[in-house]
């Protein structure tokens, strides 16, 4: 009896190691698995990336070899032609417009969009704090093109009782920081959910007030999220097309006031499109180039200012 005794778990034992052994090739084979789908996801998104710019290179090409770079710099104005000397092809006023646009956008919008997101997090009720996430959501989910048709029935009349005409990068600005204000809002809510609790608790078992709080260690503890949210809030407005071409005035020029009609680079590209032929095409890609350039320039100073602050002990 002591024997059989000894012996009867070796059966239970062999079964339990012959169910291991049959769960790990199908725990390894789904590992595989994934491991296969997420590496075939990566390296299809880099190679979206290469042809779209390899596209704008090779279609933009053209225009580079017969007009130059200088020309595309220090033309004083935009009549492209389809033989480089009749025409001039300066896209220096349509670069300034969309960069100043967008720089006003963003300097509203920021400050705006990340208090929303402290006030939703950390001051409003429930009963408010939802409802108003809501509110946010669906503002993120409006056409551009109701924007754009909002901002000329209801903001350029604003801005030409100000100063007229009314078109202008003020109210390009105002269209671009009402679209963009969302996006701000959201991603500074999604940064500031990921700071651990444990440092809120700490900070409050400390003594310190609800707005010391959010201001010393919510808002640092946050900063890497917040940055990201401010990257892509700026390569939306930088690309965004249909809104501010219908209330910037689409005037090639470089603004003296904020109440100067400006024409960008994508409603340029959006307005000339349709009919342009040869060389005038080229140098539209050669704008969808410029834009990739300065989304490119942006995310790479940025990232580089979130590792500096990083390695010297500024992020949380």
């Amino acid at each position: 009896m002591p024997d059989d005794a000894q012996r009867s778990p070796e059966p239970h034992a062999r079964r339990s190691l012959r169910m291991l052994a049959a769960e790990r090739p199908v725990g390894a084979r789904r590992d595989w698995v994934l491991s296969s789908v997420t590496r075939f996801s990566a390296i299809a998104t880099g190679a979206l990336l290469f042809t779209i710019v390899a596209f704008l290179l090779i279609d933009s090409a053209p225009a580079l070899r017969e007009i130059g770079p200088l020309r595309f710099a220090l033309d004083d104005s935009w009549h492209p032609a389809p033989s480089a000397a009749d025409g001039t092809f300066g896209l220096l006023p349509m670069l300034v417009g969309t960069l100043l646009a967008s720089a006003g956008a963003l300097a509203l919008a920021l400050p705006l969009g990340i208090l929303a997101a402290v006030f939703q997090r950390y001051f409003a009720p429930r009963v408010i704090a939802v409802p108003f996430r809501t509110v946010v959501e669906l503002l993120a989910g409006i056409p551009s093109v109701v924007y754009g048709f909002w901002g000329l029935v209801v903001v350029v009349p604003l801005v030409r009782q100000l100063a007229p005409p009314g078109p202008s990068l003020l109210a390009g600005a105002l269209i671009l920081a009402l679209m963009i204000l969302p996006t701000v809002a959201l991603t500074a809510d999604a940064a500031l959910a990921s700071v651990p609790v444990s440092l809120l608790r700490g900070a409050s078992a400390l003594g310190l007030s609800r707005s010391s709080i959010v201001r010393h260690v919510a808002l640092p503890a946050a900063r890497r999220g917040l940055l990201s949210g401010a990257i892509l809030a700026a390569g939306r407005a930088i690309g965004e097309t249909m809104a501010i071409l219908m209330v910037c005035g689409n005037v090639v020029q470089v603004p003296s006031s904020v109440f100067d009609p400006v024409r960008t680079l994508t409603a340029g590209i959006a307005l000339e499109m349709a009919y342009a032929l040869e060389l005038h095409r080229s140098a539209l890609f050669v704008c969808g180039l410029v834009l990739m350039a300065a989304v490119t320039l942006l995310v790479v100073c940025a990232e580089r200012a979130g590792r500096q602050r990083t390695s010297s002990g500024w992020a949380g």
